[in-house]
Parts: structure tokens; sequence; C-alpha cells
């Protein structure tokens, strides 16, 4: 799930950790081919496969895993599924608005899939439209807060990715985020390497325009309700207004 809290950004870095990493390896493949069959398999002349490739060997996969996406996706080889993207809107508890980004070859069976797990878990499907408007695509590029065991300063970064087209970082606990343009996404991650400093992922984003506060009852059922709709292997991202304080996000943690 992506977000601002602090609980978002330890929520999504456990997340590579656990026991779905089989299935978080299945998206980031899906990615990879996706990119490949879209720019063609060539990771220089194609940024958004080299982000998706980036990605994926941060979290481990295993480099003949993404060779194969890339040739599959490029048509190198065959055996690469037709993939279809999808977005779903929806709310869940105390009117939080929900984005389900999906990538399927069975949009029949991703509609149906999404629409279960959302009603099943006290969320409501929303018309196209109804949602997205509360959102705003933007490049993020996330840059942990330590590197090689020292602290990255905030205002080092903010200067070295403010000509490069960042328009804010933001602290989010264990790292920052650099926002921008979709557009100038490129830039900003090559402007972070330049200036010495590592990333954990660079990817475009639904970033809300006003966000909804979760008491501990409505941030259990709304933990909840992304976890199930997190579980379906057609969902790539969930993008929420939610948010959930750090004391409230302890007391989900003690639990």
């Amino acid at each position: 799930m992506s977000g601002h809290s602090k609980w978002a950004t330890t929520k999504h870095q456990k997340a590579a950790k656990d026991a779905k990493r089989g299935k978080l390896f299945a998206k980031l493949i899906k990615n990879i081919e996706v990119a490949a069959r879209t720019g063609g398999g060539d990771p220089d002349g194609n940024p958004t496969l080299y982000d998706a490739i980036q990605k994926a060997k941060k979290t481990s996969v295993p480099n003949e895993n993404i060779d194969r996406a890339v040739k599959r996706g490029s048509g190198a080889d065959g055996g690469g599924a037709d993939y279809q993207s999808i977005t779903y809107e929806g709310y869940g508890p105390a009117g939080v608005a929900i984005m389900i980004e999906c990538l399927t070859d069975n949009k029949n069976r991703a509609a149906s899939e999404v629409r279960v797990a959302v009603t099943r878990n006290g969320g409501n499907m929303a018309d196209p439209g109804s949602v997205s408007y509360l959102f705003s695509r933007k490049g993020v590029v996330t840059v942990p807060r330590k590197h090689d065991g020292v602290a990255v300063d905030e205002d080092e970064l903010t200067l070295a990715v403010l000509d490069a087209g960042a328009e804010d970082v933001n602290d989010v606990g264990e790292a920052f985020e650099v926002i921008s343009e979709p557009t100038d996404m490129v830039a900003v991650r090559k402007a972070v390497t330049a200036a010495g400093f590592d990333y954990d992922s660079a990817d475009q984003s639904f970033l809300p325009s006003v966000e909804v506060s979760l008491d501990v009852e409505s941030a259990r059922k709304f933990v909840k309700l992304i976890d199930a709709i997190e579980d379906l292997d057609d969902v790539q991202n969930v993008y929420t207004n939610a948010d959930i304080s750090d004391e409230v996000a302890e007391q989900l943690d003690a639990e």
C-alpha cells in the first residue's frame, strides 16, 4: 500500500521480507514483462523497464527470473501473457478513498476478485471517477534514511534533486520520499544516484490531496481490507488517503 504515514512505509518494507515474498516476486516480474512489451527490452532506452528491474533486484528477485521476464515481454521468448491494466475505485472504513491498480490477463476474474475482497471486508466499490479526483499522479523516488550506515542529510538530498524537477521531499520515518511530476521522475532518480545517495524504488504513484485520519478501530478494519486486496494475484498497487498516526500504528503493532 502506498501512503505518506510512517506506518505505511514500515509496512511496505516488512512486506518484502514476510511469507508473501513469492507473491511479491510474481508482481515485480509481471511489471518487468509489461514494461518490456510496452517500451522494448533494452533498459537503457526504456526507463520504465530500468526502474522495474532495479526494484526487482533490490527485492532479491533472481537475475534469471528477471532476464526471462524481459525476454517474454520483448518477444525474444514466447509464452508471455497479454496483461491489461485496469484501475478500480472504492471506499473503506471512515470513508477512506481507495484506488486499486491491476495487471491482469482476465478482466472478468480481476473484477470479480476485487469486488469480493472489498465487499467482504467492510468496503464498497465506487463508480469510475468518484475517487480518482482525490489523487494526483506523481513520481516518487524513495531514498532510505541511511546509506552505507551513514544518515542521509535531508537538506543535502533536497539540494541534489531540486534542479532535476523535484517538488517536495517528505520524511516518512525510515526513508525520504522525493516527489515530482511523473515526467521528471527519471531525472530525479538520476540526480539521487549522481549525488551519491541510494534509492529503494522509483515509481509512479497516486498521492492524495486530502487525507482521512483513522482511530484504532477504523484502522484495524482498514488494515484487514487492504491486506485482503493486496493478497490478490492481479493487484499490483493499492493507493489510499488513509492517515494512521504513529500512536495508532503502535497500538495495532501491539495486537
